[in-house]
């Protein structure tokens, strides 16, 4: 089980990341300016569409390459890992913080991040050690 401080811990850690407050009052991280991971409660209209298939828990949303990697990472990852009809042609998936483990947590939030870092910040991160 992950939590919001795990969120934050594994975000900030990266390099030129910072933390921001969506006008909803929901967290997001940036690098650069760019988000790449924020809390994504399920809303009232969600709910109705998922019925009795929603999730409960605190939820994190993840921005993928494309639409292809999202399908990919939809197929590999846990149950954990998952979309909905409204993310339908966004390239991003949700994530069930009550149902993800650490390490796919980290993975999840790194690969966002460098689907939205700068080039050449994503380059130097890859090229230093644990990158």
């Amino acid at each position: 089980m992950a939590t919001w401080d795990d969120v934050a811990r594994i975000a900030l850690a990266l390099p030129e990341t910072d933390e921001g407050v969506f006008s909803g009052g929901w967290r997001n991280w940036r690098v650069k300016g760019n988000n790449f991971a924020w809390e994504r409660p399920l809303l009232a209209s969600d709910l109705r569409v998922l019925g009795d298939a929603a999730p409960h828990g605190e939820i994190l949303g993840v921005r993928v390459a494309d639409l292809d990697v999202k399908e990919e990472v939809l197929a590999q990852s846990s149950h954990a890992v998952f979309t909905i009809p409204h993310f339908d042609r966004y390239a991003a998936v949700l994530v069930l913080l009550d149902d993800v483990e650490l390490d796919e947590l980290e993975e999840l939030i790194t690969e966002s991040w460098l689907t939205r870092a700068p080039k050449r910040v994503a380059a130097a991160y890859r090229a230093s050690p644990g990158g």
